[in-house]
Order: C-alpha cells, then structure tokens, then sequence
C-alpha cells in the first residue's frame, strides 16, 4: 500500500464533519476558479469565481498577471435580471454538467483584448477591462452559443433555432443568417447525442478570416418521440421529447458553409450514406479548407475529411478504422498547423499516442504503454507540442512536451505525487496548471512553457482561514494499492480508514462508477469532504476501477465490448473479497453505492452476486439500454436489431426479482438523460414479485439530484438506510 502524502500543515483540535457543512457554502475545498483564460495580450487572466455566500453562483473576475491585482469585473446578481433560463439553454446546461450553476457560466473574450463577451439570464453584455456592461443585441431573446468572431467584428448566437449575426461595435440588433429554423429544424445547434455523448456543444464554427462560417442544420424529425413527464412538487409537465435511443434514428444532420451575412450558402459533401455522426469541425490555420471529422454509425471508421468552402467538395485525407470487438473513441485532441500538417490522437498502437500527419505521412511523437489523455497547447513557433498523459503513473495526470523534431524525447513539466491538468495561451508560451493530491484540494498557477511556476493563482492552501482548516486535524489519508482480475490485469483500488482500532472491524462503504468512456476514479487527486465525512462516521472508503474503464488502453477497455454488466461486475467482485480478506473490515457489512452507469452496476452486482454486499444504494440506473441514446449505448452493444442478446443480457429490470439483498433506489423525477421509466421498469419487477426495496424519488430534479438543502437530503436518506440495513444491524 502506497499511502499519499503528508497533510499539508498542522491544525487544531478537529471539528466534526456535518453534512449540512459538507454541502454548505461556502465550499470545504475552497474557492475554485473555473473557465480560466488570459487576454490576448497576457496582461490579465480572467475566470469565474463562485460565491462565498452561494456557491453554486458564479461571478466575472479578473487579475493581472504582472502585479497579482485581482478584481471583480461583472457581478451576475447586479447585471443579471435573474430571468428563468429557456427550456433549451437547461437542456444545454444539462448536457453540459453545469445544470446547478447559476449566473455567469460562460464568457469569450474579444480578440482586440479590450472587451469580453458575457451571457447572462438570457441577454448578452459587453464588458470592457473596466468592468463596465453594455447590453448587446438588445432584441435577442435567450440566445444559445454566444461567441465572438476570430477578428472581433461580430458577435454571433442562435436564437429560435435560427443563427444570427450581429456587429460588435455599436451594440446592434443581430440578424438571422439562416432562415428556415422552426418546428423540428435547428441551425447552429449541436444535436442531442452530439452534447451528451459527443461532447460538442456548439454548430457553428467561424473561418479564422471570417470570410465564412460553417454552420450545422439539424433535423430532428426522423427521431422518435418520447412522451416524457416532468414530475415536480407543483404539478407535472408532459414533454414530447424526440430521444434518439438505441437502435432508432438520429437527427438528419447536415453542413453548410456561408458568408457572414447568410449569402452563398454552400452544402458539404458528407457523403453518401446519411447515417452518420459529424463529430468535430475545424478550420485549417489560413481559413483554405474545414477539416471534418465524420464518424460513422456503428463507430468503427472514423474519417478526416478536407473540405472546400467554395464549393463543400470534400477529400478524405485519413481514416482510422476500429479491429472487430472495438470501436473508436472519438479524438477531441485535433490541431492544424501552418504548415498544413496536423497533430492527431490515435489509439492505433492499443494505447492514446499522439502523430502528426504531414502530406500522408505520419510521425509519432509518443508512444508505450500508457496513454496522452488531452493536448493542451503549442508553440508552433518552436515546435513544441503540450499535453496531459500518465507516462510516469497510471494514477496521476502530469503535463509534458515534445519537440516536433525530436519524437519520443518527453519532458515532465509538473510534480510527481499530484493529479494536474492544463490549458495554455494560443502562443504556447505559459500554462495555467490545476493540481490537486488526496490531502490538497485544487491549487492553480500559472506557469512558462518549461513547467516552472510563475506565480499562483490560487494557492488554495489549508490554511487558517481555509473552509477545510478546521477539519484538517481529522483528514484521514488515502491508500492505493492493486490486486489482479480474474485473467490477471492489474486493478487498481482506493481506500480511506477510520483510526484503526486494533481488534475493531469496519464496515465499508464501496463507492463504484465502472463505465467505459469517462475517466477513472482512482486517482492521487483531491475527492472532496464527501469521502471524508464518511470515513468520520465509521465506514471505510473504497474504490476500484474495473476493466472496462478509461485511461488503460484499449485492451482494458475493449472487455466490455458487447458484454455490458460482465466484466465490470466479476472485478469489483475481486475488490470485494480483498476487502473481506482484511481483518479490519467487517465482510458482512459492505455497502455499495454507485450512480448512473454506478446505478446500473448497483441493481447488476445485487442481482448476480446475491449476498456479497450488505446493501447497495442504486441512482438514476440505466435498467433497459434500449431506453438509453444511439451514440453511447450502440458503441459499445451494437445494434439491437443485429444483436438483441448483448441488450437482453444487459438488462438490469428483468432480473430485479433475484435482489435478496436491501436496495435503495434513487431517481429525479424529471430526468431527460436517464429517463425515470428505467428505475419504474426495476420498480414495476420488483412489486409484481414482492420483492423488497426502498426507494427515494425527487420531484422536478433531472439526472443531476444535488443543490442547496437537496444534496444533504439525498445523503442523509442514503446515510440513514446504509446506517440502518449495514452499519449498525446487529451481526447475524
């Protein structure tokens, strides 16, 4: 067992942990600053700041990099009107994980570093590096995807479904570039699948010029409709949701490209067969040519497409292609140089590396066993390329770089023992680090292009005065340690202890996600208080990241392949019988907990490993992947029509009558990502075998069930079953 590193500094007498204070404001781990960016011209690094008093509230904030100055620049609570948001900027929020966000969520600065872009309760502002606001577009309503052009002359949004355009200067009323957005017709929007699965968030995209912009239109006609109820505490709304689910249409999606003002609309060639994904749009350096990634239905060929604006006459310039039981993890991580080359993420090799392809030929700048997660930058002036990666640890995220001309020669630019991410200027010249250990929450500092910092931005310390500085004197410290699957890969676990008593043992509370295609949860990274309350009251903490999962090459995650709710549930199995084979822990009082895909492997480990754990407490599962989108669920189980096995063997409702053990179910009763019909398809099974569960469902919340006074509901009624069915049940 490797233990983290010391607390960072001695503290008093220890207060007890509460969950109101847990989920109170303002928050244990600090004051974080988010969505961080230097101006143009480096002098000032802008972010967004939550509230001491309401941090879920986010403000404009600004400092100066040369003299540490920092100030607020647009306070959301006296510019914002407080308006409702639309139906269609919650759904984006949504998708986005930033449904309990409030004010400023998202900005853009002016290229002439002289103004920012900010959208607010549905208006857009114009602040300037004084912190005065101006109103822009006045006659906008609840515009989506606010952005300004790459040369400053415009500000650019879509509202009702069509694109508008709108001079920067002056504050003018915008005008709509396209004109036919209404009923199931959207442009400038990125589709369903395309936010909650794809992860791209917008459907426009400007030419570097700003001779052209390249705009989606979207149709949402052929894509079935869900009637879904929004149950809340006031009454309940019906939505006829169009829901693309496993095995159903998509949007049509199409690609157009046009001037600014709506003339010489263009259609791209996306081919023939109109079954696809368009999953990124870029614009090569000079504007010459957009560079498409098409991606198709079945996500085993993933093409890079060169198209012609002039014309929308496309070439494939590369393909990549999936072996028989895989597919193809989209690449977020695309640069076009000067030169006409381009940095790429493959998985070729079995493992995330990073080529550049010049003229059909490519180079790889990195390679082994382990896998480059993100790129962060460039300095194309030197040939340096910047990116996240776990060459020295699969459990920590370090920065590096490579010279272009020197591939494979890696140098680490951050610390071992620290999780680290990284965005950079568009000159490569500094970075702006996010760090974080189990005992520190995120530190943020800004640094030159060789790793060494500058100066802090937020040093974060724990500290007097820190949220967390009271409870410092209880922090318990995290191990890490491994144990092998059944076919011998390596597995790596967390756990947090109480004092151990010699003699005492403990009950566990067995945390788990275990889906593939997000990151792993064992990391050295901050975990938040949650953990640690926890561990205050009693229960040990554990984790483990079972084959399927992300971030160990694609032979890891490959296992799941048609195989949902095998392999993951056999490996945290294995973390199970360790953890009975400690003589601290309790074997007859473990706990498992998991949410969304969590929630699904908290039904399926119930159901197939009957008497293993204590209890589990099941939120916002997946029970019927049919019910679940196109994009994800099909990546992973094929077709329902080809392969109707895999879906049926899936399935967590139709065996919910095998649960012996107790189960808390958890559901938002307004959720458009997991709709509720999965958690009552469970239900329906359960009570039509009179099989016994609990369960807690939340009027008006989505996927998302958190916020003020919510979240220390939903812990306290999953505390007090766990505490009531495990913790303090007498032995048997």
């Amino acid at each position: 067992m490797a233990a983290e590193p010391a607390a960072p500094a001695a503290a008093p007498a220890a207060q007890q942990l509460t969950l109101a204070r847990v989920f109170g404001s303002p928050d244990l781990s600090g004051s974080q600053p988010r969505a961080l960016k230097l101006s143009p011209d480096g002098t000032l690094l802008t972010y967004l700041k939550p509230r001491a008093d309401e941090k879920e509230r986010l403000d404009l904030w600004a400092r100066d990099t040369r003299t540490g100055a920092e100030r607020m620049l647009v306070d959301s609570k006296k510019v914002g009107s407080g308006a409702e948001l639309s139906e269609a900027e919650k759904m984006q929020r949504e998708r986005a994980r930033i449904g309990g966000s409030k004010g400023i969520v998202a900005y853009d600065w002016a290229p002439s570093g002289t103004a920012i872009l900010v959208p607010l309760d549905g208006a857009l502002y114009l602040a300037d590096l004084a912190g005065h606001v101006r109103k822009l577009a006045p006659g906008a309503v609840d515009p989506l995807n606010p952005a300004v052009s790459p040369q400053g002359n415009f500000v650019s949004y879509v509202e009702k479904q069509n694109l508008h355009v709108a001079p920067l200067a002056g504050g003018g009323a915008g005008q709509p570039i396209t004109q036919d957005g209404a009923g199931t017709v959207h442009w400038g929007e990125a589709e369903f699948v395309a936010q909650e699965e794809i992860k791209r968030f917008t459907g426009y995209w400007w030419s570097p010029d700003e001779r052209y912009i390249a705009v989606e239109r979207f149709d949402d006609a052929p894509v079935q409709v869900f009637t879904r109820a929004a149950i809340g505490a006031s009454g309940t709304k019906t939505f006829e949701q169009r829901y693309p689910a496993a095995g159903t249409p998509n949007a049509a999606v199409d690609l157009y490209v046009m001037k600014p003002d709506g003339s010489g609309q263009v259609k791209v060639d996306l081919g023939s067969n109109p079954d696809i994904y368009l999953a990124r749009v870029d614009w090569t350096k000079d504007g010459s040519a957009l560079l498409v990634q098409r991606q198709s239905r079945d996500q085993k060929t993933l093409d890079l497409l060169r198209v012609d604006p002039v014309t929308g006459k496309a070439s494939v310039l590369f393909t990549e292609r999936a072996g028989a039981k895989s597919w193809l993890n989209l690449e977020h991580d695309t640069m076009a140089l000067k030169d006409g080359s381009i940095i790429w993420r493959s998985e070729q090799t079995g493992y995330g590396h990073l080529y550049r392809w010049a003229k059909g030929k490519w180079t790889a700048l990195t390679s082994g066993p382990w896998v480059v997660t993100d790129i962060v930058g460039i300095d194309e002036a030197k040939g340096r390329v910047f990116f996240a990666g776990t060459k020295d640890d699969v459990l920590e995220g370090q920065i590096y770089s490579v010279d272009l001309a020197h591939p494979g020669a890696i140098t680490r630019l951050t610390e071992r023992g620290w999780t680290n991410a990284a965005s950079m200027d568009r000159s490569g010249s500094r970075l702006i680090v996010r760090r974080s250990n189990p005992s520190q929450p995120t530190q943020v500092y800004l640094a030159d292009a060789t790793g060494q910092r500058l100066a802090w931005i937020n040093e974060n310390a724990v500290a007097p005065g820190h949220p967390y500085y009271p409870y410092l004197q209880s922090h318990q410290a995290t191990k890490f340690g491994t144990i092998k699957a059944a076919d011998g890969t390596t597995l790596y676990w967390e756990m947090i202890t109480p004092p151990l008593v010699p003699g005492k043992r403990y009950p566990v509370f067995f945390e788990h996600y275990g889906g593939p295609g997000t990151g792993q949860q064992v990391t050295r990274g901050w975990q938040g208080a949650l953990p640690q309350y926890l561990v205050s009251q009693g229960w040990i903490f554990f984790q483990i990241d079972n084959r399927g999962s992300y971030n160990r090459g694609t032979a890891f995650e490959n296992q799941i392949y048609h195989a949902m709710g095998t392999v993951e549930i056999e490996d945290q199995l294995a973390g199970a019988n360790y953890l009975k084979s400690l003589p601290f822990v309790d074997g007859g009082k473990i706990a498992t907990y998991g949410w969304s895909y969590g929630g699904y492997m908290s039904l399926k480990m119930l159901e197939k490993t009957p008497g293993v754990y204590a209890a589990a407490v099941s939120g916002a599962p997946v029970t019927d992947w049919q019910l679940y989108d196109t994009h994800y669920t099909e990546r992973y189980l094929g077709d329902p029509a080809k392969d109707p096995k895999s879906y049926a063997g899936a399935r967590a409702w139709e065996d919910a009558d095998k649960i012996r053990d107790p189960l808390l179910l958890i559901h938002g009763m307004s959720d458009d990502n997991v709709f509720l019909d999965n958690s009552l398809k469970a239900v329906a099974r359960m009570q039509a075998t009179n099989t016994p569960f609990e369960m807690m469902f939340y009027p008006g919340y989505t996927h998302r069930v958190g916020g003020p006074g919510i979240s220390e509901h939903l812990w306290g009624s999953i505390m007090a079953f766990l505490d009531r069915e495990v913790k303090n049940k007498p032995d048997k």
